[in-house]
């Protein structure tokens, strides 16, 4: 589990490769992972938009921005948290995610919250660092 925590506001991710939905042969691997956001600010605060920066093992890299999270715009009230599942295909047996929010307080002020890195990697795969 890789854990952030930017303004109160703490990111949990944990990844899962998935093997049914991967193709070795065809260099397709496929992983979920699950995020919980943790509201430990003493306001509410509705996640507006994501951004995630994806290197694959090659170092090729892809951006990805979009509204929201799994088409929704959650308000997460303090103290409470709020939990979505999601993938990201890659044609390499390993990389690495790291993003951020965009959160907005009731008063309107936007802010930027931390996505943690976390690796994707497939089980039993050698890791080599450079």
């Amino acid at each position: 589990m890789y854990r952030a925590t930017t303004a109160g506001i703490e990111v949990s991710v944990e990844a899962f490769f998935l093997p049914d939905e991967s193709d070795l042969e065809e260099g397709r691997f496929v992983w979920a992972y699950q995020v919980t956001i943790v509201n430990n600010s003493p306001e509410p605060v509705r996640l507006l938009s994501r951004y995630w920066h994806i290197t694959d093992e090659l170092g090729r890299v892809q951006e990805v921005r979009g509204e929201g999270v799994v088409g929704e715009k959650p308000v997460i009230e303090p103290g409470d948290s709020f939990q979505y599942t999601s993938g990201c295909p890659l044609s390499t047996p390993s990389g690495i995610m790291v993003g951020r929010y965009t959160m907005e307080k009731e008063s309107g002020d936007q802010f930027e919250v931390d996505i943690p890195a976390f690796s994707l990697d497939i089980p039993g795969k050698r890791t080599v660092l450079n």
